[in-house]
């Protein structure tokens, strides 16, 4: 199973960066602390999603930054991404791992779901996600998830967990405390005049919680 790192996860969203922004406000985020990025385009311009996933698998391999490609296994294999994130319509953990080799990193929306998570674990995930945590203005309408979820899912799993929907600065750490490895973020970075030190200030979350003698 693929090794990841806890911190900041930070999702793209074309509403909030112009095309001709993504690589230097992904860019910015990374110097901020982010250490996985998932490319997240809901557009059906497949040129332009080629091209902006290329982008951003250039930029982060050089600095070791994890990408992942939002619900398309054939944009990340074609891409070389590290991996693909599906939620409940994307297709199953068998065929993104057939398509995208035993080293691709395979995470699962769980929404607020536990036996999902253990589903997606059986089944071969690399990390899992629960949330909405908070109102989310990406996702207004999805269900949400508690604090309590990540304390037994961190009880029962023995995956990486992440957290999303609406987290902030001012909300985050009750999750890290309930054992979220990674916080997805989109508004609270991108959504920000300042990305770098929007991303710094999120990743600073993580300071009294790291293990000792860890990085």
């Amino acid at each position: 199973m693929t090794s990841l790192p806890r911190g900041l996860y930070v999702l793209t969203d074309s509403t909030l960066i112009p095309d001709d922004k993504l690589v230097p406000a992904v860019a910015a985020a990374i110097a901020g602390g982010a250490v996985m990025v998932q490319y997240r385009d809901k557009s059906n311009d497949a040129d332009k999603r080629r091209w902006e996933a290329q982008d951003l698998v250039n930029l982060c391999r050089p600095l070791g930054v994890l990408l992942i490609i939002n619900d398309d296994v054939a944009l990340a294999a074609a891409v070389g991404a590290d991996g693909v994130h599906l939620g409940r319509d994307d297709g199953d953990i068998a065929a993104a791992r057939a398509a995208l080799g035993p080293d691709a990193i395979i995470g699962v929306s769980c929404y607020n779901d536990l036996g999902l998570a253990v589903a997606a674990q059986a089944a071969g995930a690399d990390y899992v996600a629960f949330g909405s945590f908070y109102p989310s203005l990406v996702k207004p309408d999805a269900v949400r998830a508690t604090p309590a979820l990540l304390q037994q899912a961190r009880s029962q799993l023995h995956l990486p967990l992440a957290a999303i929907g609406g987290i902030t600065t001012a909300n985050a750490a009750p999750l890290i405390e309930a054992g979220a490895d990674l916080l997805a973020v989109i508004s609270d970075v991108f959504g920000q005049n300042d990305i770098r030190a929007a991303a710094q200030r999120m990743t600073d979350l993580f300071a009294p919680h790291r293990q000792p003698g860890s990085a």
